[in-house]
């Protein structure tokens, strides 16, 4: 009996049980993951198909829920603290629909570059806390305006097409690299801010992206842009797709937490999932009105 229990002990501590316990662990977290995110994904591409109020007050939804989740990461960092005025900002900036494209890349660019600041340095004085407050009214607000306002883009069903690619493609980037790095993963893209990031994985992501892009241009009846036109979009979702994940990993490192919160089974919170989106969807707007 004893030999037994020591046999079944040393089996748990050897390396191979270890193994299979982290795949087990690896396939029920992402059996979790698929189960949310194949009926989220196919709900998100029906409203987008419906457009105008469906879609509009979901994103507002979607944009509020992450302001709060934000300015929870933002206390738990030392900064923070203007939850109230973030959100006036926020709907402000949302319900001035008719403000040039100009003034509102702007406003986001406003965000952006205080953001860099306080990310990477440590310094929590009184003027961190007015930064973070426009960081959370302005950041992500901005970002899913202009997922609204690509999907207003061009005519008939062509915003639709052109919202279809936006998703296609940060999904594919982040299948891909999640995959590729987790299967050939060496050289760590960002070991302090993210450490199970690969620069194996980011170049994968840019194989994804594109591969998203032919998908929505494939099926699309009338897409807008030529597929020449539409593949350099796919270019800008690899590179503004990891640096919106990277921002936010490094704002939950700052803040001691795993996930932004636990709205989405398996995601995390509503910035974990639409990290990506939040800063690709200005570029791309700004990059589908070029052509339109």
């Amino acid at each position: 009996m004893c030999q037994k229990s020591s046999r079944k002990g040393h089996e748990r501590h050897s390396p191979n049980f270890r193994t299979k316990s982290t795949k087990i662990r690896i396939l029920s977290e992402l059996t979790k993951r698929i189960l949310f995110a194949v009926p989220a994904a196919t709900l998100f591409i029906w409203l987008a198909w419906m457009g105008g109020i469906y879609f509009n007050t979901i994103m507002a939804l979607l944009a509020l829920g992450t302001v709060w989740e934000v300015d929870r990461l933002m206390k738990n960092a030392g900064f923070g603290g203007f939850f109230g005025v973030s959100v006036a900002i926020a709907a402000l900036l949302w319900f001035s629909s008719s403000l040039p494209s100009l003034v509102v890349l702007a406003g986001f660019l406003a965000a952006i570059i205080p953001l860099i600041a306080f990310l990477f340095k440590k310094y929590h004085g009184f003027g961190y806390q007015w930064i973070s407050m426009l960081f959370c009214g302005l950041y992500a607000p901005i970002g899913y305006l202009m997922v609204v306002h690509v999907r207003e883009l061009g005519v008939d069903t062509q915003g639709f097409w052109l919202i279809l690619s936006l998703f296609f493609m940060i999904w594919g980037n982040d299948i891909f690299a999640y995959f590729i790095g987790r299967s050939f993963g060496k050289n760590k893209l960002a070991p302090n801010v993210s450490p199970n990031k690969s620069w194996e994985g980011f170049w994968g992501g840019f194989l994804g992206a594109a591969t998203g892009a032919l998908i929505a241009w494939g099926i699309a009846a009338d897409f807008p842009l030529t597929l020449v036109e539409l593949l350099p979009a796919a270019v800008v979702v690899s590179i503004t797709g990891p640096l919106g994940d990277l921002t936010e990993s490094r704002l939950k490192r700052l803040a001691g937490m795993k996930d932004s919160s636990s709205l989405l089974p398996g995601h995390g919170g509503l910035f974990d999932r639409f990290d990506a989106m939040i800063l690709t969807a200005p570029f791309l707007f700004f990059y589908f009105t070029f052509f339109l």
